[in-house]
Protein backbone atom coordinates (compact mmCIF):
# COMPACT_ATOMS: atom_id res chain seq x y z
CA UNK A 1 0.00 0.00 0.00
CA UNK A 2 2.88 2.34 0.82
CA UNK A 3 4.40 1.75 -2.60
CA UNK A 4 1.06 2.40 -4.27
CA UNK A 5 0.54 5.62 -2.31
CA UNK A 6 4.05 6.77 -3.23
CA UNK A 7 3.41 6.04 -6.90
CA UNK A 8 0.13 7.91 -6.75
CA UNK A 9 1.86 10.88 -5.12
CA UNK A 10 4.57 10.84 -7.75
CA UNK A 11 1.99 10.62 -10.52
CA UNK A 12 0.06 13.54 -9.07
CA UNK A 13 3.24 15.55 -8.74
CA UNK A 14 4.17 14.71 -12.31
CA UNK A 15 0.75 15.74 -13.50
CA UNK A 16 1.02 18.99 -11.59
CA UNK A 17 4.50 19.63 -13.00
CA UNK A 18 3.27 18.90 -16.51
CA UNK A 19 0.34 21.22 -16.04
CA UNK A 20 2.64 23.89 -14.67
CA UNK A 21 5.03 23.44 -17.55
CA UNK A 22 2.17 23.63 -20.06
CA UNK A 23 0.87 26.72 -18.37
CA UNK A 24 4.33 28.29 -18.42
CA UNK A 25 4.74 27.40 -22.08
CA UNK A 26 1.34 28.85 -22.84
CA UNK A 27 2.20 32.00 -20.92
CA UNK A 28 5.57 32.29 -22.66
CA UNK A 29 4.03 31.60 -26.06
CA UNK A 30 1.44 34.32 -25.84
CA UNK A 31 3.91 37.26 -26.18
CA UNK A 32 5.33 35.60 -29.30
CA UNK A 33 1.86 35.26 -30.73
CA UNK A 34 1.16 38.89 -29.91
CA UNK A 35 4.41 39.99 -31.57
CA UNK A 36 3.55 37.97 -34.68
CA UNK A 37 0.15 39.65 -34.81
CA UNK A 38 1.77 43.08 -34.44
CA UNK A 39 4.20 42.27 -37.26
CA UNK A 40 1.27 41.55 -39.54
CA UNK A 41 -0.35 44.91 -38.85
CA UNK A 42 1.68 46.92 -41.42
CA UNK A 43 0.93 44.32 -44.10
CA UNK A 44 -2.77 44.37 -43.26
CA UNK A 45 -2.76 48.19 -43.29
CA UNK A 46 -1.12 48.25 -46.74
CA UNK A 47 -3.60 45.72 -48.13
CA UNK A 48 -6.52 47.66 -46.69
CA UNK A 49 -5.19 50.91 -48.15
CA UNK A 50 -4.70 49.34 -51.58
CA UNK A 51 -8.22 47.92 -51.50
CA UNK A 52 -9.86 51.19 -50.49
CA UNK A 53 -7.76 53.43 -52.76
CA UNK A 54 -10.26 53.65 -55.68
CA UNK A 55 -12.99 54.75 -53.28
CA UNK A 56 -10.86 57.49 -51.73
CA UNK A 57 -8.74 58.84 -54.59
CA UNK A 58 -9.39 60.48 -57.93
CA UNK A 59 -8.90 58.86 -61.36
CA UNK A 60 -5.38 60.25 -61.87
CA UNK A 61 -4.19 58.97 -58.48
CA UNK A 62 -5.78 55.56 -59.09
CA UNK A 63 -4.07 55.35 -62.49
CA UNK A 64 -0.77 56.25 -60.83
CA UNK A 65 -1.25 53.46 -58.29
CA UNK A 66 -1.86 50.99 -61.13
CA UNK A 67 1.41 52.05 -62.79
CA UNK A 68 3.24 51.73 -59.46
CA UNK A 69 2.02 48.14 -59.06
CA UNK A 70 3.19 47.30 -62.59
CA UNK A 71 6.57 48.92 -61.96
CA UNK A 72 6.84 47.02 -58.66
CA UNK A 73 6.44 43.73 -60.56
CA UNK A 74 9.26 44.79 -62.88
CA UNK A 75 11.42 45.65 -59.86
CA UNK A 76 10.68 42.20 -58.42
CA UNK A 77 11.88 40.57 -61.65
CA UNK A 78 15.13 42.54 -61.37
CA UNK A 79 15.40 41.51 -57.72
CA UNK A 80 15.19 37.83 -58.65
CA UNK A 81 18.41 38.27 -60.61
CA UNK A 82 20.22 41.04 -58.75
CA UNK A 83 19.17 40.51 -55.14
CA UNK A 84 18.57 36.77 -55.01
CA UNK A 85 21.17 35.46 -57.47
CA UNK A 86 23.76 38.24 -57.47
CA UNK A 87 23.41 39.06 -61.19
CA UNK A 88 23.02 42.84 -61.60
CA UNK A 89 20.95 43.50 -64.72
CA UNK A 90 20.01 46.43 -66.92
CA UNK A 91 18.14 44.32 -69.43
CA UNK A 92 14.75 43.62 -67.85
CA UNK A 93 13.18 46.48 -69.78
CA UNK A 94 13.73 44.35 -72.91
CA UNK A 95 11.42 41.60 -71.64
CA UNK A 96 9.05 44.20 -70.23
CA UNK A 97 8.82 45.72 -73.71
CA UNK A 98 8.44 42.33 -75.38
CA UNK A 99 5.57 41.51 -73.03
CA UNK A 100 3.94 44.89 -73.61
CA UNK A 101 4.12 44.68 -77.41
CA UNK A 102 2.95 41.06 -77.35
CA UNK A 103 -0.06 41.93 -75.20
CA UNK A 104 -0.88 44.90 -77.43
CA UNK A 105 -0.75 42.78 -80.60
CA UNK A 106 -2.81 40.00 -79.00
CA UNK A 107 -5.38 42.54 -77.79
CA UNK A 108 -5.78 44.22 -81.18
CA UNK A 109 -5.57 41.15 -83.44
CA UNK A 110 -6.58 38.12 -81.38
CA UNK A 111 -8.50 38.59 -78.13
CA UNK A 112 -9.23 41.15 -75.42
CA UNK A 113 -9.20 38.53 -72.63
CA UNK A 114 -6.69 39.79 -70.08
CA UNK A 115 -5.57 36.43 -68.71
CA UNK A 116 -4.70 35.22 -72.23
CA UNK A 117 -2.77 38.41 -72.94
CA UNK A 118 -0.90 37.95 -69.66
CA UNK A 119 0.02 34.31 -70.26
CA UNK A 120 1.03 34.82 -73.89
CA UNK A 121 3.12 37.89 -73.02
CA UNK A 122 4.90 36.04 -70.20
CA UNK A 123 5.50 33.04 -72.46
CA UNK A 124 6.90 35.08 -75.36
CA UNK A 125 9.19 37.02 -73.00
CA UNK A 126 10.50 33.77 -71.51
CA UNK A 127 11.00 32.40 -75.04
CA UNK A 128 13.01 35.48 -76.05
CA UNK A 129 15.07 35.00 -72.87
CA UNK A 130 16.15 31.49 -73.94
CA UNK A 131 18.90 32.56 -76.40
CA UNK A 132 19.68 35.88 -74.73
CA UNK A 133 19.84 34.27 -71.29
CA UNK A 134 22.09 31.47 -72.57
CA UNK A 135 24.52 34.17 -73.69
CA UNK A 136 24.23 36.38 -70.60
CA UNK A 137 24.54 33.83 -67.79
CA UNK A 138 27.92 32.68 -69.08
CA UNK A 139 29.30 35.91 -67.59
CA UNK A 140 29.30 37.44 -64.14
CA UNK A 141 29.69 40.86 -62.54
CA UNK A 142 30.26 43.88 -64.77
CA UNK A 143 30.39 41.74 -67.92
CA UNK A 144 26.91 40.37 -67.17
CA UNK A 145 25.68 43.90 -66.50
CA UNK A 146 27.03 45.12 -69.86
CA UNK A 147 25.58 42.14 -71.73
CA UNK A 148 22.12 42.78 -70.30
CA UNK A 149 22.47 46.47 -71.17
CA UNK A 150 23.24 45.45 -74.75
CA UNK A 151 20.19 43.16 -74.78
CA UNK A 152 18.03 46.07 -73.63
CA UNK A 153 19.42 48.34 -76.33
CA UNK A 154 18.80 45.69 -79.00
CA UNK A 155 15.19 45.39 -77.87
CA UNK A 156 14.77 49.17 -77.95
CA UNK A 157 16.27 49.34 -81.44
CA UNK A 158 13.96 46.56 -82.64
CA UNK A 159 10.94 48.42 -81.26
CA UNK A 160 11.97 51.55 -83.16
CA UNK A 161 12.89 49.95 -86.49
CA UNK A 162 10.47 47.01 -86.82
CA UNK A 163 7.72 49.34 -87.99
CA UNK A 164 5.55 46.67 -89.60
CA UNK A 165 5.02 45.12 -86.17
CA UNK A 166 5.59 47.91 -83.65
CA UNK A 167 4.63 51.01 -85.67
CA UNK A 168 8.01 52.51 -84.84
CA UNK A 169 8.27 55.58 -82.66
CA UNK A 170 4.53 56.23 -83.03
CA UNK A 171 3.82 53.17 -80.90
CA UNK A 172 0.70 51.00 -80.85
CA UNK A 173 -2.56 52.66 -79.88
CA UNK A 174 -6.24 51.85 -80.21
CA UNK A 175 -5.90 48.92 -77.79
CA UNK A 176 -9.35 47.81 -76.57
CA UNK A 177 -10.20 47.75 -72.85
CA UNK A 178 -9.14 44.58 -71.10
CA UNK A 179 -11.62 41.83 -70.20
CA UNK A 180 -10.10 39.99 -67.21
CA UNK A 181 -11.81 36.62 -67.77
CA UNK A 182 -14.20 35.22 -70.38
CA UNK A 183 -17.77 36.33 -69.71
CA UNK A 184 -16.76 39.44 -67.77
CA UNK A 185 -17.41 42.97 -69.08
CA UNK A 186 -14.65 45.16 -70.47
CA UNK A 187 -12.98 47.36 -67.86
CA UNK A 188 -13.55 50.95 -68.93
CA UNK A 189 -13.11 52.73 -65.59
CA UNK A 190 -9.71 53.37 -64.03
CA UNK A 191 -10.84 51.90 -60.71
CA UNK A 192 -11.88 48.60 -62.30
CA UNK A 193 -8.60 48.33 -64.20
CA UNK A 194 -6.81 49.03 -60.94
CA UNK A 195 -8.55 46.13 -59.20
CA UNK A 196 -7.55 43.83 -62.07
CA UNK A 197 -3.91 44.94 -61.80
CA UNK A 198 -4.01 44.63 -58.00
CA UNK A 199 -5.37 41.07 -58.16
CA UNK A 200 -2.65 39.96 -60.59
CA UNK A 201 0.02 41.77 -58.56
CA UNK A 202 -0.99 40.03 -55.33
CA UNK A 203 -1.03 36.60 -57.01
CA UNK A 204 2.42 37.09 -58.56
CA UNK A 205 3.83 38.58 -55.36
CA UNK A 206 2.59 35.57 -53.39
CA UNK A 207 4.14 33.21 -55.95
CA UNK A 208 7.52 34.96 -55.82
CA UNK A 209 7.39 35.07 -52.00
CA UNK A 210 6.69 31.34 -51.96
CA UNK A 211 9.60 30.77 -54.31
CA UNK A 212 11.87 32.55 -51.82
CA UNK A 213 11.26 29.79 -49.23
CA UNK A 214 12.14 26.87 -51.52
CA UNK A 215 15.44 24.93 -51.80
CA UNK A 216 15.80 26.43 -55.28
CA UNK A 217 15.98 29.93 -53.76
CA UNK A 218 18.55 28.72 -51.21
CA UNK A 219 20.68 27.45 -54.09
CA UNK A 220 20.40 30.82 -55.80
CA UNK A 221 21.58 32.56 -52.62
CA UNK A 222 24.48 30.13 -52.52
CA UNK A 223 25.40 31.14 -56.07
CA UNK A 224 25.23 34.78 -55.04
CA UNK A 225 27.43 34.32 -51.98
CA UNK A 226 29.97 31.74 -53.16
CA UNK A 227 29.45 30.26 -56.61
CA UNK A 228 32.78 28.44 -56.62
CA UNK A 229 31.82 26.50 -53.51
CA UNK A 230 28.41 25.65 -54.97
CA UNK A 231 30.13 24.24 -58.04
CA UNK A 232 32.53 22.27 -55.85
CA UNK A 233 29.69 20.47 -54.06
CA UNK A 234 28.02 19.55 -57.35
CA UNK A 235 25.43 22.24 -58.07
CA UNK A 236 24.93 23.09 -61.79
CA UNK A 237 25.12 26.81 -61.12
CA UNK A 238 24.77 27.90 -64.74
CA UNK A 239 21.57 25.89 -65.10
CA UNK A 240 20.16 27.46 -61.93
CA UNK A 241 21.09 30.95 -63.17
CA UNK A 242 19.52 30.31 -66.57
CA UNK A 243 16.30 29.03 -64.97
CA UNK A 244 15.88 32.10 -62.78
CA UNK A 245 16.75 34.29 -65.78
CA UNK A 246 13.83 32.78 -67.70
CA UNK A 247 11.52 33.17 -64.71
CA UNK A 248 12.49 36.82 -64.26
CA UNK A 249 11.88 37.45 -67.97
CA UNK A 250 8.42 35.86 -67.72
CA UNK A 251 7.60 38.06 -64.71
CA UNK A 252 8.77 41.18 -66.58
CA UNK A 253 6.64 40.13 -69.58
CA UNK A 254 3.58 39.76 -67.34
CA UNK A 255 4.24 43.26 -65.99
CA UNK A 256 4.41 44.51 -69.59
CA UNK A 257 0.99 42.99 -70.28
CA UNK A 258 -0.49 44.81 -67.29
CA UNK A 259 1.16 48.02 -68.48
CA UNK A 260 -0.79 47.76 -71.74
CA UNK A 261 -4.01 47.09 -69.81
CA UNK A 262 -3.47 50.33 -67.88
CA UNK A 263 -2.06 52.58 -70.62
CA UNK A 264 -3.77 51.05 -73.68
CA UNK A 265 -0.70 52.26 -75.53
CA UNK A 266 2.88 51.06 -75.90
CA UNK A 267 5.94 52.74 -77.43
CA UNK A 268 9.69 52.01 -77.74
CA UNK A 269 10.31 54.09 -74.63
CA UNK A 270 8.71 51.32 -72.57
CA UNK A 271 11.65 49.10 -73.54
CA UNK A 272 14.26 51.83 -73.04
CA UNK A 273 17.21 52.28 -70.73
CA UNK A 274 15.40 54.62 -68.33
CA UNK A 275 12.90 51.95 -67.29
CA UNK A 276 15.71 49.41 -66.75
CA UNK A 277 17.77 51.86 -64.69
CA UNK A 278 14.81 52.83 -62.49
CA UNK A 279 14.00 49.16 -61.83
CA UNK A 280 17.59 48.45 -60.79
CA UNK A 281 17.55 51.61 -58.65
CA UNK A 282 14.41 50.31 -56.90
CA UNK A 283 16.22 47.09 -55.99
CA UNK A 284 19.25 48.97 -54.62
CA UNK A 285 17.15 51.37 -52.55
CA UNK A 286 14.74 48.67 -51.40
CA UNK A 287 17.50 46.33 -50.27
CA UNK A 288 18.88 43.58 -52.48
CA UNK A 289 16.98 40.35 -51.94
CA UNK A 290 13.89 41.89 -50.33
CA UNK A 291 10.76 41.77 -52.49
CA UNK A 292 8.84 44.02 -50.09
CA UNK A 293 11.70 46.51 -50.11
CA UNK A 294 11.80 46.50 -53.93
CA UNK A 295 8.05 47.20 -54.10
CA UNK A 296 8.27 50.01 -51.53
CA UNK A 297 11.23 51.58 -53.33
CA UNK A 298 9.40 51.27 -56.67
CA UNK A 299 6.52 53.27 -55.20
CA UNK A 300 8.86 55.94 -53.83
CA UNK A 301 10.74 56.26 -57.12
CA UNK A 302 7.57 56.52 -59.19
CA UNK A 303 6.02 59.10 -56.88
CA UNK A 304 9.25 61.11 -56.82
CA UNK A 305 9.48 61.13 -60.60
CA UNK A 306 5.82 61.63 -61.53
CA UNK A 307 4.40 63.53 -58.53
CA UNK A 308 7.11 65.47 -56.75
CA UNK A 309 8.85 66.15 -60.05
CA UNK A 310 5.71 67.84 -61.39
CA UNK A 311 5.17 70.19 -58.45
CA UNK A 312 5.42 73.84 -59.37
CA UNK A 313 8.38 74.49 -57.08
CA UNK A 314 10.52 71.78 -58.67
CA UNK A 315 8.90 71.43 -62.10
CA UNK A 316 11.14 69.61 -64.55
CA UNK A 317 13.62 68.52 -61.88
CA UNK A 318 12.36 64.97 -61.34
CA UNK A 319 15.70 63.36 -62.32
CA UNK A 320 17.55 65.66 -59.93
CA UNK A 321 15.23 64.66 -57.09
CA UNK A 322 15.77 61.00 -57.93
CA UNK A 323 19.54 61.47 -57.85
CA UNK A 324 19.42 63.21 -54.48
CA UNK A 325 17.05 60.53 -53.16
CA UNK A 326 19.44 57.80 -54.28
CA UNK A 327 22.49 59.44 -52.67
CA UNK A 328 20.56 59.98 -49.43
CA UNK A 329 19.40 56.35 -49.40
CA UNK A 330 22.91 55.01 -49.99
CA UNK A 331 24.40 56.96 -47.07
CA UNK A 332 21.54 56.64 -44.59
CA UNK A 333 20.19 53.18 -45.46
CA UNK A 334 23.15 50.91 -46.26
CA UNK A 335 20.83 47.87 -46.24
CA UNK A 336 18.05 49.67 -48.07
CA UNK A 337 14.47 50.02 -46.95
CA UNK A 338 14.52 46.35 -45.94
CA UNK A 339 17.04 47.21 -43.22
CA UNK A 340 14.76 49.73 -41.52
CA UNK A 341 13.72 48.38 -38.10
CA UNK A 342 10.12 49.04 -37.15
CA UNK A 343 9.35 50.16 -33.57
CA UNK A 344 7.81 46.80 -32.59
CA UNK A 345 10.82 44.78 -33.78
CA UNK A 346 13.40 43.90 -31.11
CA UNK A 347 17.03 44.72 -31.67
CA UNK A 348 18.98 41.62 -32.55
CA UNK A 349 21.99 40.99 -30.34
CA UNK A 350 25.15 39.68 -31.90
CA UNK A 351 26.41 36.44 -30.49
CA UNK A 352 30.02 35.48 -30.16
Amino acid sequence: MSTSRTADSAGAAGTADAAGTAGTASTEGSPGTARAAVRRLPVAAVLLGLTLAPFLLGPYAVGTLSRILVFALLAMSVNLLTGLTGLPTLGQSAYFGVGAYTAAIVATRLTDIGILQLLIAAGVSALVAVPTGWLAVRARGVVFLMLTLAIGEIAYSAAVNWKSLTNGTDGLSGIPPVVPLPGMPALELDGLVYFYVLAVFLLLFAAVARLGTTPFALALRGIRDNEARMKAIGYPTRRYALTVYWGAAALAGAAGSLWVSVQRFVSPGDAGFEIAALALLAVVIGGAGSMRGACAAAALIWLTRDYLGNLEAVAGRGPLLLGLFFVLAVYTLPRGLAGVRLPHEPTRKRTA
